[in-house]
């Protein structure tokens, strides 16, 4: 049996000013540190052997400040950009609200929430899926059937798009599932990746 956490990072400081994020490198507000100090109090006593994160700083930081906390040293920890955001394209750095009321609340909503539809020159949820579940699957899928303990700081839709592949989630059943920021979603797997249990942190 293996551990799986996977852990959104904490509230940046667009998520404060409601704007759509996806690739551009903000940092986390100090709510968002907090955050990520309550999850690694909740990691204590768990034992990593890998550690992942985006590439981005907001990932990265919630990361490494649950690690501290939690007192978990020196786990090998890579970064990759496979498990970034979704990129949100032109919608980048636009304010929410002010975004509804450019293109509509319907259009708006579309973009969010449905599984194929991408923002312009943007991506869908299946499109940030199809780059996340490969590297999933080459990179750390093998860890976890040696029964290897994994713990992945990204971000909401590209924790979304392994939620769905461990859970076995329809395209309607991921558009609903939320995953707030700085909780850890903990993860019991057979070699053959079943999920024995699941419980949020």
């Amino acid at each position: 049996m293996a551990i799986l956490v996977l852990m959104r990072h904490g509230q940046s400081v667009w998520n404060l000013e409601n704007k759509f994020t996806g690739w551009v490198d903000v940092e986390l507000s100090d709510k968002g540190k907090e955050e990520a100090k309550k999850a690694g109090d909740q990691l204590k006593g768990l034992h990593f052997d890998y550690a992942y994160s985006s590439a981005l700083k907001r990932a990265q930081e919630t990361l490494q400040i649950a690690l501290d906390e939690a007192e978990i040293n020196n786990i090998p920890t890579k970064f990759d950009r496979a498990l970034n955001e979704r990129m949100y394209g032109d919608l980048q750095g636009l304010n929410k609200a002010e975004t509804a009321k450019k293109f509509g609340d319907e259009q708006v909503h579309i973009w969010r929430r449905s599984y194929d539809v991408a923002p312009p020159n943007g991506e869908s949820l299946k499109d940030t899926a199809d780059r996340v579940i490969p590297y999933f699957e080459s990179e750390i899928v093998p860890k976890i059937k040696d029964g290897k303990n994994i713990i992945i700081a990204a971000h909401g839709n590209s924790l979304r798009a392994l939620v769905m592949f461990l859970e076995k989630m329809s395209p309607e059943e991921i558009i609903k599932f939320e995953i707030a920021t700085g909780v850890p979603r903990l993860y019991e797997l057979d070699s053959n990746l079943h999920v024995l249990k699941v419980k949020n942190l």
